[in-house]
């Protein structure tokens, strides 16, 4: 519980220094830095979607620098089995002959499991992760076995590339609290990134906050005040996503097959919250909301056919759904 604005100023504080951290490693994508903070804060797990080449690996991998978390990466292609991720019993023979089982686990067992290139597997396989996802367990020999505290997976895929990839289903999509677009970087940045990259002296990112930190964040994002009109609208934006709701804009009756569930309204008000305490606030605005929401709904939004062939994407649907609330207000 934050009880004074030192306590306050001292998180703001922490969360500057990882900035400035990752940056040293890091070029550009700011939004992407400060969104996976969000997510890694909040508690929940990331999918990040963008070409090959933007630093996906890196910044997952600097990210567990920086916070001190254990770091494990899984490369998903289509022969991974579901034991290649969460481990497997094996059979021990003695000195004397005695056999017993013991447990092997797999990379699955780290804070923070990078789940590269996730929508190569088959679906059988990507199915292993939801139990980890939400229980924060892996089942094998009958046996459940804890994942370590935290837990975080952050997994990515290729937008443009789709021989050979699995779509991952709506449940599983549904358990990453953010979907965050990793954008082509500047001309300016590009060449930072040559600059960097080319030359004879490599950067590394320093820890700059442990576990218990990270804890006390998580503890004091929860404890940020929620007013019950900025919760009313959080719900409608929400329910606007249903094209069978009266309010909902022509644009989601036209577009929008299936609305967005109970988890994004938890999503928006968690993600929220974390912002709010990003910038010194124990209560959220209506600037939190407007800000959390494109990565929120990104992928609880399931467009029809119609906006598939007019290209038409869930970005421009939630943008209008804040641009009607901004004028109903």
């Amino acid at each position: 519980m934050i009880e004074t604005k030192e306590q306050l100023h001292e998180m703001t504080e922490h969360i500057a220094a990882l900035r400035a951290e990752i940056g040293k490693v890091i070029v550009g994508q700011h939004t992407v830095v400060e969104q996976l903070l969000w997510c890694i804060v909040a508690g929940g797990h990331a999918l990040l979607e963008g070409i090959p080449g933007l630093g996906k690996t890196m910044l997952i991998r600097t990210l567990a620098d920086t916070m001190d978390l254990q770091y494990s990466r899984i490369q998903f292609t289509p022969d991974l089995m579901p034991s290649d991720i969460t481990g497997t019993t094996l059979l021990d023979f003695g000195s004397q002959g005695a056999s017993s089982q013991r447990f092997q686990p797999g990379p699955i067992f780290g804070n923070l499991v990078l789940a590269d290139e996730i929508n190569r597997a088959t679906p059988k396989t990507q199915s292993a992760l939801l139990e980890a996802m939400q229980e924060g367990t892996v089942t094998a020999g009958g046996e459940s076995h804890s994942l370590p505290r935290p837990f975080f997976v952050l997994a990515t895929q290729n937008p443009i590339e789709q021989e050979g990839t699995y779509p991952l289903p709506e449940a599983q999509l549904d358990r990453f609290l953010l979907k965050i677009g990793v954008a082509y970087p500047t001309r300016e940045e590009l060449k930072q990134i040559a600059i960097r990259t080319t030359s004879s002296e490599k950067t590394s990112a320093a820890r700059v906050m442990n576990l218990d930190t990270l804890n006390v964040l998580q503890r004091a994002a929860k404890d940020v005040l929620v007013g019950e009109d900025v919760l009313d609208l959080a719900v409608r934006l929400v329910m606007m996503t249903h094209s069978s709701e009266p309010d909902a804009p022509e644009e989601v009756k036209r577009y929008v097959r299936y609305g967005a569930g109970p988890r994004a309204l938890q999503a928006i008000i968690a993600v929220s919250k974390v912002r709010a305490l990003f910038a010194g606030r124990l209560h959220l605005s209506w600037n939190d909301l407007k800000e959390t929401a494109l990565p929120v709904l990104r992928h609880r939004i399931v467009l029809g056919y119609e906006a598939t062939a007019t290209g038409k994407s869930t970005d421009q649907i939630t943008s209008k759904l804040i641009q009607v609330l901004e004028e109903q207000r």
